[in-house]
């Protein structure tokens, strides 16, 4: 199982047809669609599926309920930012990363002369009509934790409160000041949906600029320029909150012998920086990474946003995590549309933060 994008499922699909030729084993993949994908669970997953593909929030579940085949601790990948420790969770390593993705800036092919390098800059794009951001529940809270680790202040991984008061508000602050300055219609768009609404004519067409969004390198390989979305690092570039996916195996399975070795097959770099890239996917191996060819291809997606996913942000990955970052992300979005104050919203998701780990 994977999630319902070309750049989800084209490479594994290719990568399937070679892994036959080569071993014998036939892969079929399934997919769903991504808000799904965010957040169904994880165990329900393995009771159908040998190989599934993850986030690594959901590795604090998957240690809960067993439900997946942890990797032998030797096999380690040199992956971009902290990719391959994303999936690595009290002592054990749950899924190996085939997918590397943080929030990048992106703007519209041609649309700036140089990229904004400070938030006031960023500011005064909004102020004129230029700027889009996904706002949507976990992409509003994503871009809260990227902000908190801006500033030097990463929101908490686990413990009693989340992110300092004091910190939370005046972040949360800026947010609901940057949210006024967009169309409402970012309140309702997760990545996809932005990226659309850029290539898109008419009436959208006069938006140049994301200042946070997860980096779809689909959107690079247009080759006409009218269709092409640029790439480049975040003001300030630390403290993006990480995304990407892995692959992982059901403890389930009948074939859970054969599954790891397909895992490992797909991690590794011969496979990351070939088929992988060649076919649409966004890799997660530095070596492709850094690939002369595969930057070629991709006009710099990969060379133009490497030193913010290096300087990336973990969110937290604790059993319960996952209804917490729904949870936190609709009280971010509370705010954003003027109906809390940040103070009343960051004491609630302090709250929150701290019971959806006794529950856990």
């Amino acid at each position: 199982m994977t999630w319902n994008h070309p750049r989800g499922l084209d490479p594994l699909n290719a990568h399937a047809v070679e892994y036959a030729k080569r071993h014998g084993v036939n892969i079929a993949w399934d997919a769903r669609a991504l808000e799904d994908f965010e957040a169904f669970p994880l165990d329900e997953l393995a009771e159908k599926y040998d190989l599934m593909v993850i986030d690594h929030p959901h590795v604090g579940m998957a240690a809960a309920s067993g439900c997946l085949v942890p990797f032998d601790p030797s096999i380690h990948f040199d992956t971009v930012g902290k990719s391959h420790e994303s999936y690595h969770y009290v002592g054990k390593q749950w899924a190996l990363a085939i997918d590397a993705a943080t929030q990048v800036s992106a703007r519209r092919s041609g649309a700036l002369d140089r990229w904004p390098q400070t938030w006031d800059e960023v500011m005064r794009l909004a102020r004129d009509g230029k700027v889009l951001c996904p706002l949507t529940p976990v992409h509003a809270l994503m871009c809260f934790f990227t902000l908190c680790a801006n500033e030097g202040h990463a929101c908490a991984t686990e413990g009693d409160e989340l992110v300092l008061p004091i910190v939370g508000a005046t972040v949360l602050s800026r947010l609901v000041e940057f949210a006024t300055l967009l169309p409402r219609l970012c309140l309702d768009s997760n990545p996809i949906s932005i990226f659309k609404h850029f290539v898109a004519p008419g009436e959208f067409g006069e938006f140049a600029y994301c200042p946070l969004i997860y980096g779809y390198v689909t959107y690079a390989l247009h080759r006409d320029a009218g269709e092409r979305i640029e790439f480049g690092d975040i003001p300030g570039i630390r403290g993006s909150t990480l995304g990407g996916t892995g692959i992982a195996v059901s403890a389930r399975s009948r074939y859970a012998k054969e599954a790891v070795a397909v895992a490992i097959d797909l991690a590794s770099p011969q496979t990351q920086r070939g088929i992988y890239a060649s076919s649409g996917g966004q890799p997660a191996h530095r070596d492709a990474w850094t690939d002369k060819s595969v930057n070629a291809a991709a006009h710099g997606f990969f060379r133009n946003t490497i030193a913010t996913l290096d300087a990336s942000y973990i969110r937290p990955r604790f059993n319960g995590y996952i209804a917490f970052q729904q949870s936190a992300g609709e009280l971010i979005c509370t705010c954003l549309r003027g109906q809390m104050p940040p103070t009343a919203a960051i004491g609630q998701m302090n709250t929150l933060f701290a019971e959806a780990q006794r529950s856990k």
